[in-house]
């Protein structure tokens, strides 16, 4: 619509201001905060983007996104080893390593399953067409699959037997028996609380600027140290217990894959994807066959 500018202008931060001149307004805005609206299109269109990519270039990515994550498991527990040996369940320095997974895939734009639950179900709940919940299906498909590929490689790489794994064994046992603690109907309500957190860092960080580290780091420290599951960087522990003979395929696939990916895909779709996609829908266009909102 013709106005539509204009009444964008208006929630700029000093536009209506009779004490800044017109360089000085510019600066306001540039510090203002987006509208919601604003922080939805912008991830709208990063799952618009993941949604034209090819098959193969979101394998490759999300295989790296997967042994990217298994940093997580590993720098958690060699802070573990070192803040207080012995100690059963997660320390606060420990929970900081937990972290390191998430920054690298996050800022190097690998492809998480957790994250394109909710950049990718925006273009659905936008268009809502069976081609684009199709194209949506597809890549959570590839994505998945491809990451836990890159988890089990990252396992097996800890679980080899040299002097440096050999090391950190006791620890890495203690820490990756927490993706098997507790029954599925708690297993799938710590996964709602991750998938909620991971999906809110999505929707943070088109605002973060230079404080997208710390709001990646604060997150993923709160999931961390409140023990909540992860589907990606929990399957780099429980693939790991599975390795060392701890644990068989069945207590992988039952006790933690099904009730973690349950429990995530609720938490990024339901409770962010589709509240944060209703309370700004009253004030989108049309979108047309060709991603842009109509005229």
């Amino acid at each position: 619509m013709a106005n539509e500018p204009d009444r964008d202008d208006e929630h700029r931060a000093g536009h209506a201001s009779p004490h800044l001149d017109e360089e000085e307004r510019d600066q306001a805005s540039a510090h203002s905060t987006p509208r919601a609206l604003v922080i939805h299109e912008i991830i709208r269109e990063e799952g618009e983007a993941a949604l034209q990519r090819k098959p193969l270039a979101l394998m490759w990515s999300a295989l790296a996104a997967g042994l990217s994550m298994g940093f997580s498991f590993l720098t958690q527990a060699v802070l573990e080893s070192k803040a207080s040996p012995g100690h059963d369940g997660v320390t606060l320095i420990g929970a900081a390593g937990y972290c390191v997974g998430f920054i690298i895939v996050v800022l190097g734009r690998q492809q998480l399953f957790t994250e394109s639950t909710l950049t990718v179900v925006l273009p659905v709940l936008t268009r809502r067409d069976w081609r684009t919940a199709a194209a949506a299906l597809r890549l959570w498909a590839i994505v998945l699959a491809a990451n836990l590929v890159g988890t089990w490689i990252f396992a097996s790489l800890l679980a080899a037997p040299t002097a440096f794994t050999r090391r950190l064994a006791p620890v890495l046992d203690q820490v990756g028996q927490g993706a098997f603690g507790s029954g599925f109907a708690a297993t799938t309500l710590r996964a709602v609380l991750a998938g909620w957190l991971i999906a809110l860092m999505v929707w943070l960080l088109p605002n973060a600027r230079s404080a997208a580290v710390l709001i990646i780091g604060l997150l993923t420290y709160v999931v961390a140290v409140c023990e909540l599951s992860h589907v990606i960087a929990g399957s780099v522990e429980a693939a790991y217990v599975v390795l060392r003979g701890n644990a068989g395929i069945a207590d992988y696939l039952q006790r933690f894959l099904a009730p973690t990916l349950l429990g995530n895909v609720v938490g990024g779709i339901a409770l962010v994807g589709l509240l944060n996609h209703a309370s700004i829908s009253p004030e989108m266009q049309p979108v047309n066959d060709g991603g842009s909102p109509d005229a």
